[in-house]
């Protein structure tokens, strides 16, 4: 009796105890834009209670003691700033900061802030970009954009200037899920590969995961590249106009109720552009094509932002995107996607929970006429929501969700015999993820769970995974990452393609298919992948940061369409296994003057069709990157951009002789005798047996900023792409021989006034 009275008594000491503390959330804005400040460091002044704020500057502060402290935020680029808050017992408070801009050099901050961010999340292959850095790149036509920053990654991979996908780590495009404020968007970038799809003005963070991802990301067996947008000006009216021989681009943004201390806001954003290239190459070059660069693109994006007292928000937005190509007397094609979308961050005042949501709709098509012959068409109309709810506690947190993706196919095809491939067909994905990050002094680990389960498959995918990190010393730290990832999306893109224009999808096949070379029948219908990353980083000094990644990622099973395809009895679909393996190493020098990268990739990539092991493509052996910016002048106000790259040489199939190829149009009643046959390629038996000669390019811009006031300026821009005029091979046409090259030097100067 005695024993359960102290029981008793133990526990409901325990339960006064634990009742007696509060939690505390807020966000950090910067005072004159509203926008947030991420990483800054929020702590309780006199104790040991802190955090960073993310990404979004929100931050929490869980178990504190009650009573009234002094809630302070310090962020390098910012005065320090400081509120009284009272803790109550079992209290959810909230508090917003407004940090206002110092007199320290601002290049700095982005150092500060990965690095804040490197030692509290394990970042393993994921590389964070903000517009400040893409900016800092050798603007093509005068334009930054962020898809000229992302063939700068470690392990990321352009296979050409006009055309040209992104390979990342040994994945395919479609092996990809490209993200627009969590919207899957089906072809981000333009068929002139210096552009995408994104406003580098409109975007606050880019978040490129190579490999070995968590569990709240599914449905793509090699990487992820997430990409937010920032909510509009939240105190005053502003934007930018600009015009170069690529392109014109405006973007204005501003409060529909301003931002103030304690109250909600509400803003909105509008951004397009306008590339008019095919008819200035006429005039300016001409030497790159006599009929012009028959290159036409135009894209258009929408956002309203509302915002509470409490830091909770929602958002609404829409886009329009849409590339023309006409190669004359070649091919002829375009395609359009438009959708629209919301999302929403809602903080609880009474809970400890931060609960996130998207929803969004989008429509695809896609059109090529290639001559007399049939056309190829293929659409995806799309449908999207989730929910995932973070919950915070002290230094470990807990991340779960659903999400569910409905998606509508039609894709067109015949082959050169005249064999037809149509599919059109709805399928949904329904998943949920789990994810427990538990953070000590030095130790994180992140293990997560993905269930992903494929409707037209009738199939539930357990996708276990598992990330940590290991803070060895303030300055370095090993990680490691590894799962099992599954997609049933496919690309209507064969990496024989010399030029993969026609980006189209279709959904798993729900028939049978076969093992490589074989008529046995596989397990399942999905494609398939497991992925092992190791590395560490290495701050060698303030300045200098190193990152060494070895990555394997095994393919166990992939899925084309068959363009073998002989009669209607056989198989539509294709199957291949393969890998991709390397290392990845990064080194980065920043001071306020200069910002210097310099990454190296060694990288293997190889697929098995069930008669041959082939290097594929895109498999660049060697691919080294150095980007630098130099910023000079009494007032800061000159920037001298550097790029220049170096690979080797694409695998392509030798040739060894060529023939003359009979159509037999009539059947068995064709004279050969008197039909004019075609120039047929007998090629090499070893597929992609032959290397192309070596890659390079360098690329230069000079910047000049002129200051009219603190929110306008004029920026004039002269850059040169292919500096020295190399002439890098884009392929060689056999039948013609002909050899085509990539982009020869391109010059231009344009403006950006903003305001």
């Amino acid at each position: 009796m005695k024993n359960t009275l102290l029981l008793l008594l133990l526990l409901m000491t325990t339960s006064v105890v634990i009742a007696q503390t509060g939690n505390l959330r807020g966000n950090v804005y910067d005072k004159e834009s509203g926008e947030p400040v991420p990483f800054s460091n929020v702590y309780l002044e006199g104790t040991t209670f802190g955090a960073n704020t993310d990404i979004e500057g929100f931050f929490t502060i869980t178990n504190i003691p009650v009573g009234e402290y002094q809630l302070v935020s310090q962020y390098i680029g910012y005065d320090s700033t400081s509120i009284a808050v009272e803790i109550t017992s079992g209290s959810n408070a909230y508090q917003a900061l407004y940090m206002v801009e110092g007199g320290v050099e601002l290049q700095a901050v982005d150092v500060t802030a990965s690095r804040s961010e490197a030692k509290t999340e394990v970042k393993i292959s994921a590389v964070t970009l903000t517009p400040k850095q893409i900016r800092a790149m050798p603007s093509i036509g005068g334009e930054p954009d962020i898809a000229q920053y992302l063939t700068v990654l470690p392990g990321v991979i352009q296979t050409g200037d006009q055309g040209g996908q992104l390979y990342i780590r040994g994945g395919s495009p479609i092996q990809n899920k490209i993200l627009l404020d969590g919207m899957t968007i089906y072809n981000p970038f333009h068929s002139i590969g210096f552009f995408s799809v994104f406003e580098t003005e409109a975007v606050r963070n880019v978040d490129v995961l190579t490999g070995g991802f968590s569990a709240e990301y599914g449905g793509r067996v090699s990487a992820i590249v997430d990409i937010n947008t920032k909510e509009g000006n939240k105190k005053n009216l502003s934007g930018l106009v600009s015009a170069n021989p690529f392109l014109s681009k405006v973007l204005i943004e501003g409060p529909l109720k301003k931002l103030e201390e304690g109250k909600g806001y509400a803003s909105f954003l509008v951004t397009g552009k306008y590339s008019y290239l095919e008819q200035t190459s006429k005039a300016l070059y001409s030497y790159a094509d006599s009929a012009g660069l028959p290159y036409n693109f135009n894209d258009i994006y929408g956002k309203l932002s509302f915002g509470t007292a409490n830091g909770s928000k929602f958002n609404l937005f829409g886009f329009r995107f849409g590339d023309q190509v006409n190669f004359e007397n070649v091919a002829n094609f375009e395609w359009d996607n438009f959708g629209a979308g919301a999302n929403f961050t809602l903080i609880p005042p009474a809970s400890s929970f931060l609960i996130n949501g998207t929803f969004a709709f989008s429509d695809y098509k896609i059109n090529l006429q290639q001559g007399n012959d049939d056309p190829r068409f293929s659409s995806i109309t799309s449908f999207s929501g989730g929910l995932d709810f973070t919950y915070f506690n002290n230094d470990n947190e807990i991340k779960y969700g659903f999400e569910f993706n409905g998606f509508n196919t039609n894709f067109q095809f015949r082959n050169f015999l005249g064999i037809s491939f149509q599919q059109e067909d709805f399928t949904s994905e329904l998943s949920g993820f789990f994810k427990y990050k538990i953070k000590t002094d030095k130790l994180i680990i992140e293990p997560s769970i993905r269930l992903q389960f494929y409707a037209s498959q009738g199939t539930l995918s357990p996708e276990p995974r598992l990330g940590l990190k290991y803070n060895i010393t303030d300055r370095l730290r090993f990680k490691a990452a590894g799962g099992f990832y599954s997609q049933n999306l496919v690309s209507t893109i064969n990496e024989e393609d010399i030029v993969n224009l026609f980006v189209g999808f279709l959904s798993g096949p729900e028939e049978t298919i076969f093992e490589p070379g074989t008529r046995t029948p596989t397990k399942n219908r999905l494609q398939l992948a497991q992925h092992v990353i190791a590395g560490f980083e290495f701050d060698v000094n303030n300045k200098i940061t190193l990152n060494v990644e070895p990555y394997y990622k095994r393919f166990s099973q992939l899925i084309n369409i068959n363009r073998d395809k002989q009669s209607e009895s056989d198989p539509e679909f294709s199957t291949e296994t393969g890998k991709a393996y390397g290392i990845d190493f990064l080194a980065k020098y920043q001071d306020p003057n200069f910002y210097f990268w310099l990454a190296y990739s060694l990288g293997y990539v190889d697929r098995f069709d069930g008669e041959q092991t082939f290097n594929t493509v895109f498999d660049r052996r060697h691919n080294l990157n150095f980007l630098g910016t130099y910023t000079f002048g009494g007032d800061k106000s000159w920037e001298l951009g550097v790029r220049w790259n170096l690979g080797s040489g694409f695998p392509f199939t030798l040739t060894e002789g060529f023939f003359t190829n009979y159509t037999l149009q009539d059947g068995i009643s064709s004279d050969i005798l008197t039909e004019n046959g075609q120039l047929g390629v007998d090629f090499a038996d070893q597929r992609n047996g032959g290397r192309l000669p070596y890659y390079h390019r360098l690329d230069l811009s000079m910047k000049k900023t002129i200051t009219f006031s603190k929110r306008s300026n004029l920026q004039i821009t002269a850059s040169v792409t292919n500096a020295y005029d190399r002439n890098n091979i884009f392929f060689f046409d056999r039948i013609n021989y002909e050899r085509r090259d990539q982009l020869p030097i391109l010059p231009s100067v344009g403006a950006t006034f903003r305001f």
